[in-house]
């Protein structure tokens, strides 16, 4: 009888969640269910009040040079203060692991995720949801419900300033295909995909960080090129859809999509049969707080079909929400707000949050490495070898061990995944000197760049190029390098638009993504260990590739 006591106790709490109706909830609690507050390790403190009133329906766990036990111990701390709220109903817990520029390998603790160009470039399927399936695992680990998760903007615009390596590429049936193959292996780890950003970010001239992107396609490049992923994720049952902060002429004259009921509503709802939840990209960047406030612009945004509101990151929330709360509370209908909150609402439902604590996977940590290498194995791209320099084999005729001077153009924060570079080389026999040269270089990083070339066998030099925009020290020192040394394999290991830079490269390597996998696929591809399979998945001027 005892025994049997404690256990109920246990449970108790489990069975109070069980029993709540989205009917006993108060209007501050329905509000709180749309509401998305961005948190790290160092800020979490400041929302614990407001999560514990029940004024905060979800957090976005934001990058931070932490490990994966802190992020663990960060999500456990959210919920329970999430417990003590009058209906002690848990927190959707979301993330931007999407890879590539929007991720950097220090950070929470998890792998470093391929880019959706380095996925585009295997052209397997199969191998993209394997990935998916295991960084699903991972994330539901730690806590993490929601990934914001695949980018279906389609690049067409080589000058997109902010999309790049984010995209699967410039094919609106590839950019489909592979990310269909996310989304699918994200459900079937039990994590919640949501597609971004729509209705497309493809064909921007500007970052909507900092400006207000306008894109003047027609309505037939629209449904043809942009709508046409998101419309097939749509019809495969896609959970959740990101807006983007964007003009378009053609759909609405008057709003960016954020705040457009004829693209949320008419577009996106009625025409196109989405039924899952909307969600707003960051409601602090500049493409909205342009036209509103932070509180203003989220009521925009719902009154206009979203359904979770993403705050941003340096907000008082206690402002925000008594600023909308003023706002909705004057209404006579507030119909709006309750259709959003009960979306939010029946999904935690649905997650089985209301049910408990969820049951945490096994460890795959080893899986995934392997299936990240071999993503990267896959994906790595001989673009040009004019002068077949590749497989490399030197030509010493004193016996000494050759030597090969790897420069790397790239942020410190990347040092850890440089080393891996080195391994097949070592494991050949080779002398390594390396290099870490600054992204922006100055007169002294070619100083040692050249140092290290000198007498070497063999030159790498890589180059780190954004989206669209050239660094002109960076551009200058590596075609130097490339000037003075004939055997150069040079490494194009972020936007594949920075290759046409680089005329004087005979030999031309493209990696989507700077990580310890994709180095040590270039390595091995070098050596003639393994052959290249990648496949561009943008379009380059022939005369780029040849």
């Amino acid at each position: 009888m005892k025994k049997w006591f404690w256990m109920a106790l246990i449970l108790l709490p489990l069975t109070l969640n069980a029993q709540v109706k989205f009917e006993d909830l108060s209007f501050d609690e329905k509000l709180g269910q749309t509401l998305v507050v961005f948190v790290d390790v160092d800020s979490a403190e400041q929302n614990r009040k407001a999560i514990e009133e029940g004024k905060i329906g979800g957090v976005l766990i934001q990058w931070g040079n932490y490990s994966l036990p802190k992020t663990k111990e960060l999500v456990a701390k959210l919920q329970s203060w999430a417990a003590k709220s009058p209906h002690k109903i848990p927190l959707l817990i979301s993330i931007d692991y999407e890879g590539g520029t929007v991720y950097t390998p220090i950070t929470l603790g998890f792998e470093y995720l391929p880019t959706n160009m380095m996925f585009s470039a295997t052209q397997d399927e199969e191998a993209a949801a394997t990935v998916a399936y295991l960084a699903g695992l991972e994330l539901r680990r730690a806590g993490v419900h929601i990934n914001f998760s695949p980018v279906l903007d389609v690049n067409s615009n080589p000058h997109n300033p902010i999309i790049g390596v984010r995209s699967f590429g410039s094919d609106p049936a590839n950019v489909t295909k592979m990310g269909l193959a996310l989304m699918n292996g994200f459900k079937a780890a039990g994590v919640v995909s949501v597609v971004k950003h729509f209705p497309g970010h493809g064909n921007t001239t500007e970052d909507s960080h900092y400006k207000v992107p306008v894109v003047h396609d027609s309505l037939d490049t629209l449904e043809k090129v942009h709508l046409a992923p998101f419309a097939q994720a749509i019809k495969h049952q896609v959970p959740g859809v990101m807006t983007g902060h964007i003009m378009y002429p053609a759909l609405d004259i008057n709003n960016i999509s954020t705040f457009s009921r004829p693209i949320l509503h008419d577009l996106l709802r009625e025409k196109m049969g989405f039924n899952g939840f909307v969600v707003t990209d960051s409601l602090d960047m500049k493409s909205t707080t342009f036209f509103c406030k932070i509180p203003d612009c989220a009521v925009k945004s719902l009154d206009a079909g979203a359904d979770m509101l993403l705050l941003g990151r340096y907000i008082k929330i206690n402002t925000v929400f008594n600023r909308m709360k003023e706002q909705l509370a004057a209404r006579k209908d507030n119909a709006r707000l309750e259709e959003a909150a009960k979306r939010i609402f029946d999904l935690k439902k649905e997650l089985g949050l209301l049910d408990g604590p969820l049951p945490v996977p096994t460890p795959t940590d080893k899986a995934y490495r392997a299936a990240l290498q071999d993503v990267s194995d896959k994906a790595v791209t001989l673009v040009r070898n004019r002068r077949n320099l590749l497989p490399f084999t030197p030509a010493r005729a004193d016996g000494k061990k050759p030597t090969v001077c790897a420069v790397f153009f790239a942020p410190s924060r990347f040092a850890d995944q440089l080393p891996d570079f080195s391994q097949p080389f070592l494991e050949s026999g080779w002398d390594v000197r390396t290099y870490n040269a600054a992204l922006t270089p100055r007169a002294k990083d070619s100083r040692r760049a050249a140092q290290c070339a000198q007498g070497a066998d063999l030159l790498v030099v890589t180059s780190l190029q954004w989206a669209d925009k050239t660094n002109i020290n960076q551009k200058n020192a590596i075609n130097g390098l490339i000037k003075e040394n004939p055997n150069t394999v040079f490494i194009s290991t972020m936007s594949p638009y920075d290759i046409p830079k680089y005329p004087e490269a005979d030999t031309v390597l493209a990696t989507y993504g700077l990580s310890r996998y994709a180095l040590k696929s270039a390595a091995k591809i070098i050596l003639g260990k393994i052959q290249p399979h990648g496949t561009l998945p943008v379009e380059l001027e022939e005369k780029d590739i040849q």
